[in-house]
């Protein structure tokens, strides 16, 4: 587009408006003055980024949206000129704007008369400090996206204190730290429900770290160094999800789960366990609600045989990608239909035991894993065989000793372990000849003991 013809799109009415990449010939007056009078409710002015784009965005051409209804206003990956409250105020009546990439390290103080806005997209820009956004200006955001910020972001205390309505905020990989987290840095965030604070730095919670944030549902620390006091989450009632995968929290802290009745999906991958075990008695005492837990790449070596008793609720438990030897079925209370993944682990033998009680429904992965196709197997070989509507990933469950069978499917084996024609024969032609032997000396010692009378 090099040209629009101004009023061109007057009176019509858009769901969405997408002039992303034009403005690189077309000044964005142009654009503007060619939809003066026009409804959308999508309207997207940005760049792309694989595009060299010098133009910059001036406060005078903004003027041009005083004449344009819009809801949702996307400048991904454009440049501001002269930044300043003046940019904003004909976009009163914006729902979502997305700013992403856009080069800005503040927004201005003062502006005004932004009561609608719901939704600000800040990803991918250069603020050091979240007060350097005035979040005042938007009283009424219930989602907030500032994540991949260019620079080291403070949380800065008290910045988010006027956002009541906030329900979702996204702070991930913005190399957060802070020693003290959270209940200064999230204060007046009573409606919070979605926290992800992943892929940052080093973060430690202490006791109650989220003091006004009792609403919260679903919070994601993954990939974020974590250090955490005796109950960090305590009294998040409501918390259904909790992502602590790659964080190296201390799993020794007995406490560190307690007051989360009802999370019901955990993932701890990548987090070691003292001795590389999970004990009887563990961290997972705090949540009987949990229905997913995941514990891959987390160097288990053993789990003992009550450890996951408490856990009535749980369908699916992810254990791959360790070192254990067992197959722990035993671990766990087999209520309700489960998904094992016991995958990549170093699984030999499993007694039939483990696998008789395993309930309809369930579904198993032992793929990957070394397992011994000889007669000290062929219990659970046999069970396997005649239950592979319970198993995931067959093609890749095979033998790996003796040699002969390294790589066979275990629905394909064939093991005879009975006894062999020739050694029933021999065990026969033995017992005959225990026979007649007995029979001889018996006679013997008869016609002995007669011949003495």
């Amino acid at each position: 587009i090099k040209y629009i013809e101004p009023e061109a799109f007057n009176s019509n009415n858009f769901y969405s408006l997408n002039f992303a990449g034009c403005d690189n010939k077309v000044n964005l007056s142009v654009i503007l003055a060619g939809l003066v009078g026009v409804n959308t409710h999508i309207l997207k002015l940005g760049a792309f980024e694989d595009v060299h784009d010098a133009s910059e965005i001036t406060p005078s051409m903004m003027q041009g949206f005083c004449n344009i209804s819009v809801a949702e206003l996307s400048f991904e990956n454009k440049r501001f000129s002269n930044f300043s409250a003046s940019s904003f105020q004909c976009l009163t009546g914006l729902q979502k704007l997305d700013l992403t990439r856009s080069h800005i390290y503040l927004l201005p103080s003062d502006i005004g008369n932004m009561s609608l806005l719901t939704e600000l997209i800040l990803n991918e820009n250069i603020f050091e400090n979240l007060c350097a956004i005035n979040l005042a200006n938007f009283p009424f955001l219930t989602h907030l996206h500032v994540n991949r910020n260019f620079e080291l972001l403070q949380m800065g205390s008290g910045c988010l204190e006027k956002l009541s309505h906030l329900q979702y905020l996204d702070l991930s990989g913005s190399s957060i730290k802070s020693s003290d987290c959270c209940s200064s840095e999230l204060k007046g965030l009573s409606n919070l429900k979605h926290l992800n604070l992943s892929n940052n730095g080093i973060i430690s919670l202490h006791n109650l770290a989220f003091p006004e944030n009792s609403k919260l549902q679903i919070l994601d620390f993954s990939f974020t160094s974590l250090h955490a006091s005796k109950s960090p989450f305590y009294e998040l009632q409501f918390l259904r999800v909790l992502n602590l995968s790659h964080t190296s929290i201390n799993t020794s802290n007995q406490y560190l789960l307690d007051g989360l009745p009802n999370l019901s999906i955990l993932d701890f991958k990548e987090n070691r366990f003292l001795s590389d075990t999970i004990q009887n008695d563990n961290i997972f005492q705090f949540v009987p609600s949990l229905e997913v837990l995941i514990l891959s790449f987390c160097e288990l070596k053993v789990i003992e045989h009550q450890a996951f008793h408490m856990l009535k609720k749980l369908k699916h438990v992810d254990l791959s990608y360790n070192s254990l030897t067992t197959f722990s079925s035993n671990a766990f209370i087999d209520v309700n239909p489960m998904y094992f993944n016991f995958a990549d682990n170093r699984i030999q033998i499993i007694p039939q035991e483990m696998v008789n009680d395993i309930s309809d429904n369930s579904i198993i992965n032992l793929s990957y894993n070394p397992l011994e196709c000889t007669c000290s197997n062929i219990g659970f070989i046999s069970w396997y065989k005649k239950n592979t509507n319970k198993i995931e990933d067959p093609e890749d469950t095979v033998c790996a000793t003796p040699r002969a069978l390294d790589g066979t499917k275990l629905s394909a084996v064939t093991i005879y372990c009975g006894v062999s024609a020739r050694v029933i024969i021999i065990i026969v032609v033995s017992v005959l000849l225990l026979i007649i032997v007995s029979i001889v000396v018996i006679k013997y010692f008869l016609k002995k003991r007669y011949q003495s009378i």
